[in-house]
């Protein structure tokens, strides 16, 4: 990708439908953290994101019972990734137990990004989860 200084934000839009599955999200991410560099710049966080586009997806496709839309915008802050479905239902962090075997993807997004937001929308919402990387990965 060529560094281009009057570029604000640049970002990257794709639907995926249920039968798809979640892997294909999380491919779909990491090579667009590749041409940000962030594969060499911070390693961990690539994998924070794609931990947490995993969880966000497989949210849409198993509670909301619908596509998910995933849009990644990187504006030289903080790459936003969001996640839209078409359920009005909101989603909540829940406490599970010990022995439960999920429960637990909202208490992870919380964990691995800097914040996160729910938005009603006309046909749906929008879960939005902020990754801000160290400073000397902000240079592409």
């Amino acid at each position: 990708m060529a560094q281009d200084s009057s570029l604000g934000a640049v970002g990257w839009a794709r639907s995926f439908p249920i039968s798809s599955g979640v892997r294909a999200a999380r491919d779909w991410t990491r090579k667009h953290l590749i041409t940000l560099g962030w594969d060499r710049t911070a390693p961990d966080l690539v994998d924070s994101v794609v931990l947490a586009v995993s969880e966000l997806v497989t949210n849409a496709h198993a509670h909301a019972g619908t596509d998910a839309q995933l849009i990644l915008t990187w504006d030289e802050k903080c790459l936003h990734v969001t996640v839209h479905d078409a359920s009005t239902r909101l989603p909540r962090q829940r406490h599970a137990d010990d022995s439960a075997l999920g429960g637990r993807g909202l208490l992870l997004v919380d964990a691995l990004a800097d914040g996160w937001q729910v938005r009603r929308c006309p046909r749906g919402k929008d879960v939005t989860a902020c990754f801000q990387p160290p400073p000397s990965t902000h240079a592409r």
